[in-house]
């Protein structure tokens, strides 16, 4: 295994209906089951919530480090995650994701060219590549 960069650590109590925590305290959420899903919705989050945002933002400092490498300038950019749940239980359920980004000022040719890049360093990318559906988009606009 490689040489450890950075590691993070969490603990959850009570599943989709508890809390989670990371060992340093930093985040500390209450977890709360999606009216879609079945739940009661409440006030908490839940797991694809968490990780759509570390997914967002992996993969936008992915973004950014490509187009500084090649000398884009994505100043204004920004990029949404959106996961999802899909199958059944009786099939099994799986997670897809679908990255889309805004990339002002850039041309659209240009800025495909950087998501791809983006996606083969981004992390999250890299561990759910061949595992998980995802698809990545230029916003239009």
């Amino acid at each position: 295994m490689s040489d450890v960069l950075y590691e993070a650590t969490a603990t959850a109590w009570g599943g989709r209906e508890g809390r989670a925590a990371t060992e340093d305290g930093r985040v500390d959420v209450q977890l709360s089951i999606p009216p879609g899903m079945g739940g009661a919705g409440g006030g908490g989050t839940n797991p694809e919530q968490l990780f759509a945002t570390g997914y967002a933002a992996g993969f936008h400092s992915a973004l950014k480090l490509v187009a500084a490498q090649q000398k884009v300038d994505v100043t204004d950019s920004a990029v949404s995650v959106t996961v999802a749940l899909v199958g059944s239980l009786t099939t099994g359920i799986d997670l897809t994701a679908r990255i889309e980004a805004e990339l002002p000022g850039v041309d659209p040719d240009r800025a495909r060219q950087l998501l791809e890049a983006a996606h083969q360093v981004c992390p999250y990318s890299r561990a759910t590549r061949g595992n998980i559906v995802s698809e990545v988009s230029l916003a239009e606009g």
